[in-house]
């Protein structure tokens, strides 16, 4: 029987087509990401589209997913997109082990960590779905600490809006990106921190941190802790 420390990290994915491309280094699914294991499931009809904008007919595919995962070992679940978090409740209701579906849920501590003026930027593929995601999440005292920014109609996710989705370059989506924080940083000096929500910006959250000089986090960040937490039981 394999050690609890050992167990692996269960991701839910998108649907990628008969053939996807390898995953990318830095991204979520590339092995050497994490220095634990990762399993995945893709979860039946959510193509990007169809995930994003939260339909609530993927609830019964996304647990027998998440479920799938469990009895393959997972010691938690996290997902390879943000708009899963509208599922939290349901999925961690079905299973029997932590479950983190996006960095979102890192945003009340984050927001306790900063001073009261200080504000963190949310970065999304698509600002438009963030905003109702983070509404569900927060009171309006919390939101009002959050500068919402997105990429929609940018070469990602003009990509991922293809069935089956087309690969985008890493420095494409470093460019999407870096536009978007220039412009938020610009508008708002009280931005102090950057979180981010899509789940695809993890490989250039090196690249931000840098250009920013400012904290990035990611899906990477609540999948460690989860983690370190799950295999320390």
């Amino acid at each position: 029987m394999a050690s609890q420390a050992s167990r692996p990290l269960g991701i839910l994915n998108l649907e990628r087509g008969v053939t996807p491309p390898p995953p990318r280094p830095g991204s979520i699914l590339h092995p050497s990401t994490f220095d634990f294991p990762i399993i995945s499931e893709t979860v039946e009809g959510a193509w990007a589209d169809v995930a994003m904008r939260g339909d609530p007919a993927l609830e019964p595919a996304t647990i027998a997913a998440a479920q799938r995962l469990v009895e393959r070992g997972a010691v938690a679940i996290s997902s390879n997109c943000a708009s899963f978090i509208r599922l939290q409740e349901a999925i961690s209701v079905a299973v029997n082990v932590p479950v983190a579906t996006s960095s979102l849920l890192l945003v009340p501590a984050l927001l306790g960590q900063l001073p009261s003026t200080a504000k963190i930027a949310v970065l999304s593929a698509d600002s438009r779905c963030s905003s109702e995601r983070v509404h569900r999440l927060l009171d309006s005292t919390q939101r009002a600490r959050l500068v919402i920014g997105g990429i929609e109609g940018g070469t990602l996710w003009q990509n991922e809006m293809n069935r089956p989705p087309v690969y985008t370059e890493t420095a494409d989506i470093e460019a999407d990106v870096s536009s978007c924080v220039s412009g938020l940083l610009a508008a708002d000096p009280q931005l102090t921190a950057i979180l981010f929500e899509c789940t695809a910006f993890l490989p250039i959250s090196p690249a931000i941190r840098r250009m920013t000089n400012l904290p990035v986090y990611d899906i990477a960040s609540v999948c460690r802790m989860t983690m370190e937490a799950a295999n320390d039981v």
